[in-house]
């Protein structure tokens, strides 16, 4: 086994590229540095705090190495071409397959078409696009030649010819007939550039002319037709983005993760229009998408002015990296306000969204439970895989009616049928570590003993609501039932902070975005959850008995009885005397007394008081 730490006194300082290797020599990641000392120090120092994903990652490297480069830009460059090469698993990798449509018009030709391509050429052609989802690109083309009378034909146009029927149909201007000179038609073709522009207001007047000229022919068949295509164009007019100039062009990528898997989200503004995004989603150890960018542009240069985009860690470097791809200049912008922020934050919600529906529902699913089991197991380096959870609360307001609740997750599910509630019976006053010790060592204790189901299965993992000193006394439960072997954390409020028993000094941050971390928090804020439903309802119950004992001839019996019958003093003003008479022991005349008493059907004010009261108390004092 490689002693990492010794290997890393011998890595320099400079900028680089790092691979990660696994056991069979495999190149399973490769990263970028501006110190390269530095960065790998993050991966094998301070573990708890990665991402999970590095995390998941680092369960499998067995070796790195490096390659200094010259600079940052020159790392960036070496990182793309060697994710290139060797695909690693952990890397966010771009398919090279993937190619979108663009226009092509080359203004170099006499009588320039508009072309239907994907591969951009460094040709000094002009290329408009990339039309991504929601914006069909045929739609454009159709109104391209609808509202412009240009050659959608490969016809040669050396020497004249017949025209075709788009000319009669005044749809072309015929540049194959020779009656066109190449300037008049390519007056025609700027203006096809300045709608792909976005200056749409001739195609627009142009429409409304021939539907309404057909119209007037009665040729409704045709002027319907100019209609739907008028609806075209509105759904593109609508996608103006207000707050940029028409003219401008931006493409917007955004970064999420769960810990598991990662998501790019990614928009195209042309024009000042919104006409596209994509989203991909990767299972990737990824926390910087620089290589991600600079990957999509060397598949397909940016006719952008500008990249949107954040968490990026040198984003002069991507600047400099994309201007080497194309002629004209593009910033790199992270924004802090104002529309391209709205815009970043619009790319981000679609990447979370496509993260988040990755897959089939069953797959979501086993992410958030198998899953999250899997990888707690992975993070905290447990003996045994955390299966069976189960978590422990406390509930009482300034040390009366405590209770205690433990709530049971297998397999990262609630399992209902194995919650259990305690009443505390031996600690006196407000002491929530006295109670978690009691609480626990009846417990415990139940395994050797209890033919009860729940109390009798052995759980991987106990979960207690706290910090260090719930910890101890949790770990002081252990100890006097014999059963250390138990692992045992808590987890801190504030922070999110973990305690592991074995290391109860030392806090433990998992990752944010970490479905482990999510898990835990399901389990301890349903714990919570029960615990304080049991304290509400035995405080009701208590508060009732001491009601319906205020009663002249109502007795512990008899107010027991009532409220197993009815649940509490409030529901029971609620039934009819006749109703409350059929509890035995109870006569039709005592049950309208106890409906007097309780001020029935104008309510008992004094009581709904103390009620209203005891609640916001039990609130406040969980809160």
């Amino acid at each position: 086994m490689i002693d990492f730490k010794a290997k890393l006194k011998d890595v320099p300082d400079d900028p680089g590229v790092y691979l990660m290797m696994d056991e069979a020599g495999e190149i399973i990641y490769v990263g970028k540095a501006k110190n390269l000392k530095n960065r790998l120090r993050s991966y094998f120092v301070n573990l708890a705090t990665r991402a999970a994903k590095v995390m998941a990652m680092l369960e499998h490297v067995a070796d790195f190495r490096y390659i200094i480069c010259a600079s940052e830009v020159d790392a960036l460059l070496t990182e793309n071409n060697l994710i290139k090469k060797y695909s690693p698993r952990y890397n966010i990798l771009l398919k090279d397959d993937k190619a979108y449509p663009f226009l092509r018009i080359d203004m170099k030709q006499d009588f320039p078409r508009i072309e239907l391509v994907r591969k951009l050429k460094n040709d000094g052609a002009k290329y408009f696009g990339p039309y991504m989802q929601s914006v069909n690109i045929k739609d454009i083309f159709d109104l391209i030649h609808t509202a412009f009378k240009v050659r959608d034909c490969k016809r040669d146009l050396a020497k004249p010819s017949r025209p075709c029927l788009n000319a009669h149909l005044g749809r072309c201007l015929a540049p194959c007939s020779g009656n066109v000179t190449s300037d008049e038609y390519k007056a025609e073709i700027k203006k096809v550039i300045d709608f792909l522009r976005g200056y749409d207001r001739e195609v627009e007047r142009v429409l409304k002319e021939r539907m309404l000229a057909f119209a007037e022919e009665e040729n409704f068949e045709v002027a319907l037709s100019y209609k739907n295509k008028l609806k075209v164009l509105d759904k593109l007019v609508r996608k103006q983005v207000s707050a940029l100039p028409r003219d401008f062009n931006l493409d917007i990528f955004a970064f999420e993760s769960n810990g598991v898997i990662s998501g790019v989200g990614m928009l195209v503004v042309r024009g000042g229009k919104l006409v596209g995004g994509e989203n991909f989603v990767a299972d990737a150890a990824d926390d910087d998408i620089a290589s991600y960018i600079y990957q999509y542009y060397k598949n397909n240069p940016p006719l952008c002015d500008e990249i949107v985009t954040d968490g990026v860690e040198d984003m002069l470097s991507l600047e400099q990296a994309v201007n080497e791809l194309v002629p004209h200049t593009v910033r790199v912008v992270e924004p802090k306000q104002g529309v391209r922020k709205q815009l970043l934050e619009l790319a981000h919600s679609n990447a979370y969204d496509a993260m988040t529906k990755h897959g089939t529902q069953d797959e979501r699913r086993e992410l958030r439970t198998i899953g999250a089991v899997k990888q707690l197991g992975e993070i905290l380096g447990l003996r045994t895989l955390p299966n069976r959870i189960e978590a422990y609360d406390i509930s009482h307001i300034s040390g009366t009616d405590k209770v205690a609740s433990m709530v049971v997750f297998e397999g990262g599910e609630p399992k209902k049928s194995h919650y259990r509630k305690f009443k505390i019976k031996t600690v006196e006053g407000n002491n929530d570590f006295a109670c978690m010790r009691e609480v626990l060592t009846r417990r415990l204790n139940e395994l050797a003993t209890s033919e009860d189901e729940s109390f009798s299965t052995v759980p991987d993992l106990l979960l207690i609501d706290g910090g260090k000193g719930q910890l101890a006394y949790a770990k002081e439960a252990q100890a006097l039932t014999g059963r250390q072997d138990i692992e045992i954390l808590s987890l801190a409020k504030r922070e999110e902070e973990v305690f592991l028993g074995s290391a109860p000094t030392e806090a433990v941050i998992l990752p944010k975005d970490s479905v482990a971390l999510q898990l835990l928090q399901r389990v301890r804020d349903e714990a919570h959850r029960f615990a304080i439903t049991f304290h509400r309802n035995l405080r009701s119950k208590h508060m009732s008995e001491s009601v319906l004992k205020n009663i002249p001839g109502v007795g512990p019996k008899t107010s027991a009885k009532l409220i197993k019958a009815f649940g509490s003093a409030e529901q029971i003003k609620h039934k009819s005397a006749e109703e409350i008479s059929s509890i035995d022991g109870i006569s039709l005349s005592k049950a309208e007394e106890i409906l007097s008493a309780l001020g029935a059907g104008e309510g008992s004010e004094n009581e709904q008081a103390v009620i209203t009261d005891e609640f916001s108390s039990v609130e406040r004092d969980e809160e």
